[in-house]
This record gives C-alpha cells, sequence and structure tokens, in this order.
C-alpha cells in the first residue's frame, strides 16, 4: 500500500508540471497574438503615423516625414493646376 501511495504522488507531481508547462505555452501564445494585433498586422507604431500633411496656406501643402526630417512642398498657383513636389532642407537641426 505504501508503493501505491508514492506511485500516486508522483503521477500527481508529473500531471502538475506538465499542467503548468501547459499554462506558460498557452499564456506566450496568447500575449504574442495580442501583441501582433495591436499593431496592425505586425507595422510598427512608429511608421503608422509617419506622415503629416500641413496645409500651410491657401498655396503651400507641405508633407513632413517624422522619421526623418525631411519634408516636401508644393506650391500651388492659383487658377492654375498643380506643380511638382519639391524635396526641401529641413529647418529642423540634425
Amino acid at each position: 500500500m505504501v508503493l501505491s501511495e508514492k506511485k500516486t504522488k508522483s503521477e500527481l507531481t508529473r500531471a502538475t508540471v506538465i499542467l503548468g508547462f501547459c499554462i506558460l505555452i498557452s499564456a506566450f501564445t496568447i500575449s504574442s497574438a495580442i501583441r501582433y494585433s495591436t499593431n496592425e498586422g505586425g507595422t510598427k507604431s512608429e511608421d503608422l503615423y509617419r506622415y503629416e500633411l500641413i496645409s500651410a496656406n491657401e498655396q503651400n501643402i507641405i508633407m513632413f516625414d517624422k522619421k526623418t526630417g525631411d519634408y516636401w512642398r508644393k506650391y500651388i498657383e492659383p487658377n492654375e493646376g498643380p506643380t511638382e513636389w519639391e524635396k526641401q532642407v529641413s529647418p529642423v537641426g540634425n
């Protein structure tokens, strides 16, 4: 009878260890899925709002790259069609 109690305790211990391991794996899997879904399919959050379109006035439109500090300006003449985009030197220092 003592032998069967030791065997039962060792089986219970083994089952508890396996259950704990399964819980850890499932927690890691769930946290990875949540992290992936909050980043919209793996897109980095800093790239999500990288560019900003600024309307300086009625004739000037600016596209600003928040990551590099570069910006492009487009001048639109009144009563004329659009002109080409020009890359400008950033007034913000490196």
